[in-house]
């Protein structure tokens, strides 16, 4: 089976954040939209995009991104300072039951799940059109214009496999 992707239900879940909360879908999808990013620290491709998805982060304050990694919180805590990722980073430690719930087959891979609990969009990897189109809908959601997620100045590769 393929990962959980749009127009299905996303499954619940609860996990430990790095900050020693704990961090539950249900509730968070009661405060609107959630953008979920699974990772793991050893991943280039992950560390390559997570500073991205923070920057969309910063970019909505009102907007709730979760980082859910596949390693423990010592390891996770020194990626989020290293990469500089401020939104809460929670851990689905092996057997990764989380993440076997939503089927990944790659990291990242990021999830934009509708209050319904409906995921709105997916993808994996980093492809610039997807994180441009996640922007958007997120900009559209809050009703609000945004700043480039890219910097003219920085070398964005259109595409790099997770």
């Amino acid at each position: 089976m393929s990962t959980v992707s749009a127009g299905q239900v996303a499954p619940l879940f609860e996990l430990p954040g790095i900050d020693g909360k704990s961090y539950s879908l249900e509730e968070a999808l009661q405060r609107g939209p959630l953008l979920v990013v699974f990772f793991k620290v050893s991943c280039p491709t992950c560390q390559y995009a997570l500073p991205f998805l923070d920057r969309l982060h910063r970019q909505l304050p009102g907007a709730q991104v979760w980082g859910i990694s596949q390693d423990d919180a010592v390891k996770s805590r020194l990626f989020a300072d290293e990469f500089g990722v401020t939104f809460p980073i929670l851990i689905d430690e092996e057997p990764w039951e989380v993440s076997d719930a939503y089927r990944l087959t790659h990291v990242p891979t990021h999830l934009l799940i509708a209050p319904d609990g409906g995921v709105q969009s997916s993808g994996d990897g980093f492809v610039k059109k997807d994180l441009l189109a996640l922007q958007a809908l997120l900009a559209d959601r809050f009703s609000t214009k945004l700043p480039p997620l890219f910097a003219p100045s920085e070398k964005v590769p259109e595409f790099k496999p997770g």
